[in-house]
């Protein structure tokens, strides 16, 4: 447990010493910042930059809206940026031999696995949570009449989805020892999930409804007992990427 909770420290360290931390959380502020603002605003810019004589009927906008700002910017930019800061988690240790050092000393592989999960995780929770609050704040003080009883079904459903995405990037680290290879499982993945709803039987099970019907949640039309077929393929996505990666990495020449 020691040598598991100083290698996750040293992940931290480094994504500070990298930049990455401090990306992902402005990134992610000026998002949750946007969300509220867009959705407050972008009715009064729409109509102030219309030709003279076309009127367009805009309705008031609500604080449902800038929940689908957040849904919107946090599935297209947010997973994106995610995505595309861990996508070489260990792409660094393979290339400069350092994964040797540490196992040679005596550091299980698993650890040495596991803590990057660990790190990219909290990445993803400080970011994503930090993005959250600032929007939530910002809509409570523009839309203050507005309710949201279903948010946190909603909210978390997106929060999982990144960790199943985490934990694909995580495999596709080992599997490829490199910064692209776990860039194209994921988007090989996302594909699947895509092709997936093409089979409506099938679609009930497709954890991409965590991410494409976030507005259904939120307003009552999607509740629990509806995802729970979705949050259990989710589930068992991420234990066996997890347990795919583990393996793997245990037998990998580094």
């Amino acid at each position: 447990m020691r040598a598991y909770l100083a290698f996750t420290k040293k992940e931290l360290i480094e994504y500070t010493r990298n930049f990455k931390m401090f990306l992902a959380i402005t990134l992610f502020a000026l998002l949750g910042i946007m969300n509220p603002l867009t959705a407050k605003f972008m009715p009064e810019l729409l109509g102030n930059f219309m030709p003279e004589g076309i009127t367009i009927l805009i309705t008031e906008p609500t604080n449902l809206d800038s929940w689908i700002q957040f849904f919107k910017n946090g599935t297209q930019i947010g997973l994106f940026i995610i995505v595309i800061l861990l996508s070489g988690m260990m792409a660094k240790e393979y290339e400069k031999g350092t994964l040797i050092n540490m196992v040679t000393k005596g550091l299980p592989r698993r650890t040495i696995l596991f803590s990057k999960f660990t790190g990219a995780l909290l990445l993803w929770t400080i970011s994503y949570w930090l993005c959250f609050f600032i929007t939530l704040g910002y809509t409570l003080y523009y839309f203050p009449e507005g309710t949201t009883e279903n948010l946190t079904l909603s909210v978390i459903s997106l929060y999982l989805f990144g960790i199943l995405l985490i934990a694909v990037l995580l495999l596709g680290s080992v599997l490829f020892k490199n910064a692209y290879g776990p860039l194209l499982l994921t988007g090989a993945f996302l594909l699947v999930l895509f092709l997936w709803n093409l089979f409506p039987e099938a679609a009930k099970w497709n954890p991409f409804v965590l991410v494409s019907r976030n507005m259904d949640m939120l307003q009552g039309t999607l509740l629990l007992e509806d995802l729970l077929n979705p949050l259990l393929i989710t589930g068992l996505i991420i234990a066996s990427s997890l347990f795919t990666a583990g393996k793997l990495f245990s037998k990998t020449t580094l």
